[in-house]
């Protein structure tokens, strides 16, 4: 397996794992030389979110280079993971949905999923999460705490990333994956203060928190980065949920319960 690596830190720890790790960055297309001879898949989990700015722009300019590339050295299919939800929410959804069309113009047969939360220890929205409850003994209670949400466990998605080649039905088109559980925002937080085996937190409504604000409160009371936050918070106003579950149908995967990916997030943590 070939790994795409930017930092040297995280290509030293692929190395270290036994990958093969290929040296580069998708914002410059001459360093992606190389990258995709001799792959059949080619699997894109870029977001710039982190670099603030004009974030949108350079996921463009990345997803372009990156499909070039794969179709110019022969990749036989492209996977990608985005989001779920209506793109004119938010930049972060209209980002994200662009990325795919990009994708999808330039490169080799798309497969794009689509997901709301993914649940794992490391990423951002279940830290966010794990952090409110543990450190806050009463919550504010924005409008977007009632927005509905489709979780799904880091394991499954994998799994629907990794069965994709062995789905040809699946190529060139949108397979939408959730698990179960259809939770609001507030029902997540009193299931994860559940799993910590904390009392559920009481929530002080304030419909007329907008995301903004939202985004600088998450900053002081989590270790989220504000340039991650605010995309996001704006994101969390839209129903994200499975409209259309027939492209995940033939994965054969039944996803686990919110309460056991929690339980798993939780348990890797400890063990870290």
């Amino acid at each position: 397996m070939r790994c795409l690596a930017r930092s040297e830190e995280k290509a030293a720890r692929l190395e270290a794992g036994g990958f093969e790790v290929h040296r580069g960055d998708v914002t410059d297309a001459e360093s992606l030389t190389g990258a995709g001879e001799g792959v059949d898949v080619a699997y894109y989990l870029v977001h710039a979110m982190a670099g603030g700015g004009d974030f949108a722009a350079r996921e463009r300019l990345g997803a372009r280079n990156f499909a070039e590339t794969a179709a110019r050295e022969g990749v036989e299919r492209v996977a990608y993971l985005g989001g779920l939800g209506d793109e004119r929410a938010s930049k972060h959804l209209r980002s994200r949905a662009e990325t795919a069309r990009v994708l999808r113009a330039h490169g080799p047969p798309l497969t794009y999923f689509r997901a709301a939360m993914v649940v794992g220890a490391e990423s951002e929205s279940y830290r966010t999460l794990r952090y409110l409850v543990g450190r806050l003994p009463v919550m504010v209670a924005p409008a977007w705490l009632k927005t509905d949400t489709q979780p799904i466990g880091i394991d499954d998605t994998v799994e629907y990333l990794r069965r994709a080649p062995e789905v040809p039905e699946s190529a060139g088109r949108e397979v939408q994956i959730g698990g179960p559980d259809v939770l609001t925002y507030a029902e997540m937080l009193d299931r994860m203060a559940d799993a910590m085996g904390a009392r559920r937190r009481p929530k002080l409504p304030m419909p007329l928190v907008t995301p903004w604000l939202s985004s600088l409160w998450l900053g002081l009371v989590t270790p989220v980065d504000t340039t991650v936050a605010r995309p996001l918070v704006e994101g969390l106003t839209t129903a994200t949920v499975v409209t259309d579950p027939s492209g995940a149908e033939p994965f054969g995967i039944e996803p686990e319960s919110f309460d056991e990916t929690l339980r798993r997030a939780l348990a890797e943590e400890g063990a870290g």
